[in-house]
């Protein structure tokens, strides 16, 4: 699995000020917690980048003052004008502690439905799970090849070990959807294939 490292320092100073002058430094305000103590550091706002403007399921080693944290990227606090990273939250990982986190869907196959003419619609892109850190992986897959027109893969249909899927289970995960050109044409075809032949009729009974 990808590691990001953040090199940073310990944060003594606290409070609106303090974080503004920070930032006005280039540094983001951080936190690791879920060990022996809570850590408040400060780091580049650079370093944080390849974490947390991406879709993928990364480790962070964060290296504080001499010490090395194992963490996975809990909350993030985002500017609403310009998108720009205010505060990071990090859970750091105990190797016999579980943790929750969200793992991406990773789809494979190419679905049966898709082929014969209908709509892959994707309803989720993340599963929220509890594992030990050792077997958090980078992605979940789930395969669409027998995912057929009007059909659904729904959370209780992925299986994976040693993960605890925290979801519902019954949300749709994937679905294949009828096309309106499909639709026409089965519209279209209708008539002509579905229509019955008349029953024949009874021959008249010959008069004696």
């Amino acid at each position: 699995m990808k590691t990001v490292t953040i090199e940073g320092q310990l944060r003594t100073g606290t409070g609106k000020k303090a974080t503004r002058q920070l930032r006005s430094q280039g540094l983001v305000p951080g936190v690791i917690y879920g060990g022996d103590k809570e850590v408040n550091f400060q780091a580049p706002a650079l370093a944080f980048k390849p974490l947390v403007y991406t879709s993928e399921f990364q480790l962070a080693d964060i290296q504080v003052d001499g010490q090395s944290y194992r963490c996975i990227l809990k909350d993030v606090q985002l500017d609403t004008v310009s998108d720009r990273l205010n505060h990071a939250d990090f859970l750091q990982l105990i190797d016999n502690k579980k943790v929750i986190a969200n793992i991406p869907l990773k789809f494979t196959g190419s679905s049966a439905g898709v082929k014969a003419g209908g709509k892959l619609i994707t309803k989720m892109k993340v599963l929220k799970i509890k594992t030990l850190p050792q077997h958090l992986k980078e992605n979940i897959e789930v395969d669409l090849t027998n995912l057929e027109i009007n059909g659904n893969i729904r959370v209780e249909d992925v299986k994976e070990e040693n993960l605890e899927i925290l979801n519902s289970p019954r949300i749709p995960i994937a679905s294949v959807v009828m096309t309106r050109q499909l639709k026409q044409q089965e519209d279209a075809a209708a008539p002509a294939g579905g229509a019955k032949a008349a029953p024949a009729k009874a021959p008249a009974a010959a008069k004696k």
